[in-house]
């Protein structure tokens, strides 16, 4: 497309918006001290567990690269495709983030929120008149769903600021999360959870108030207003031996006696947030080893395919339904994410892996320099696949068979006889 009619004819999500008075230096008439970029979490996902959880997993997840690719007439990969939607999932999705940010962003949204829209904010042509290519993404939550439209909050880069925009469904990459029923469920295990923490934060902070919470018990019945009024000021003074004691000491009649409260309440709160994080664990393949970086290479296998791989897997069918016309899918085009094999293999079990695929013809030595991190060798035989076990000079065909030695034995053997016979 011509780089005038591509101007005409681009399409961005937030034109059609009220106008608004924009800094001739900076674009807006306001600045703030975070981004609105970044997902908000509810009060208590922020300071639990729960946001460790959120970030655990999406870091994970957004550790998979997702590329633009071309299959090939078997459904192989065969290449990447050089389109602009490449250019985003790959070197920047949009003005304030890098790919793996972006992946995150939308990861987090849909724990948060249990959907996520992948929206494209900045097309060549409106996605609702026909086939377009995408110049930006941006990762928004769905507020209210429609028939055939969705309401999204998502971030204008414009104004620095969050906007509601109506958008229709079939252009809009509307992601669910598939741990929902037991992330975002209202009687789910993390909600239980997250319930129950905001229960022991509360007695936390009402232990640690700074409240004796005490009752003194005076030698005198209390029911004129002579002892009341008598009462209320045996309670200031020892308010103010308290107050004014460097140690907070304060003496009393012996006759009076002191009951205090606030003794801290035995309550089971911290054994059901235990199990319910126990339980959490294991309804989401995590355990205690993957969450604090020491679990074995079975452990991540497990977590990887019970965690990891249906979330990334949604979000990939998510952008290959939306993102890719009739057209595109026609010439087997697909959206694909790529998991790097070798990444919880020791040094002494990669040799071994790298020697097996060399030898049978599966890697060519430049790719496996390639997962070492090793600039490729300039030599015209690292990018064959040979075995280079085996002598170039001697043909494979001519490899002798224990079967075809005892037929060539057994006809050297006749050979001999009939030399001796006719001699």
């Amino acid at each position: 497309m011509a780089i005038i009619d591509r101007v005409k004819s681009a399409w961005n999500a937030f034109r059609n918006t009220e106008p608004e008075v924009y800094s001739p230096q900076y674009g807006s008439t306001s600045s703030y001290s975070q981004s609105h970029s970044r997902p908000a979490f509810g009060f208590y996902n922020e300071r639990s567990i729960v946001s460790a959880i959120y970030n655990r997993i999406a870091i994970d997840v957004a550790d998979l690269p997702i590329y633009h690719i071309l299959m090939d007439e078997l459904g192989r990969y065969k290449s990447h495709v050089g389109s602009q939607l490449n250019y985003c999932l790959t070197i920047e999705p949009n003005i304030d983030q890098a790919p793996r940010a972006f992946r995150q962003d939308v990861v987090m949204n849909l724990f948060s929120s249990g959907c996520v829209a992948i929206v494209p904010v900045d097309t060549t042509i409106n996605p609702e008149t026909g086939q377009f290519d995408i110049d930006s993404l941006r990762a928004g939550e769905i507020k209210e769903w429609y028939p055939k439209h969705v309401k999204v909050d998502l971030y204008n880069e414009e104004k620095g600021l969050r906007q509601e925009v109506v958008l229709e469904k079939r252009f809009v990459a509307i992601i669910e999360n598939p741990l929902y029923a037991v992330m975002n469920e209202p009687n789910s295990t993390l909600q239980r959870l997250i319930r129950k923490l905001s229960l022991l934060d509360a007695i936390d902070e009402q232990s640690a108030s700074g409240k004796l919470d005490i009752i003194i018990q005076l030698p005198y019945v209390i029911k004129s207003e002579a002892r009341k009024a008598q009462a209320e000021q045996r309670r200031e003074d020892i308010e103010f031996q308290l107050k004014g004691s460097k140690y907070g000491i304060a003496y009393t009649e012996a006759t009076e006696k002191i009951t205090q409260l606030n003794r801290p309440a035995e309550n089971n709160l911290m054994s059901q947030v235990e199990y319910l994080v126990n339980m959490l664990y294991g309804q989401l393949g995590i355990t205690e080893d993957v969450m604090n970086g020491t679990a074995d290479e079975a452990a991540m296998i497990n977590y990887n395919n019970r965690t990891v791989k249906p979330i990334v897997e949604s979000i990939v069918e998510g952008m290959q339904r939306s993102f890719l016309g009739p057209r595109n899918l026609s010439n087997d085009e697909r959206i694909l994410y790529f998991k790097d094999p070798f990444k919880l293999v020791s040094a002494a079990d990669f040799a071994e892996i790298a020697d097996k695929f060399t030898r049978n013809e599966i890697l060519s030595s430049n790719e496996i320099r390639g997962y070492m991190g090793i600039p490729p060798s300039d030599d015209p035989k690292a990018d064959q696949l040979v075995n280079s076990n085996i002598n170039p000079s001697v043909p494979t065909d001519s490899v002798v068979t224990p079967k075809l030695k005892r037929q060539l034995k057994a006809a050297e053997t006749t050979l001999r006889k009939e030399s001796q016979n006719g001699s």
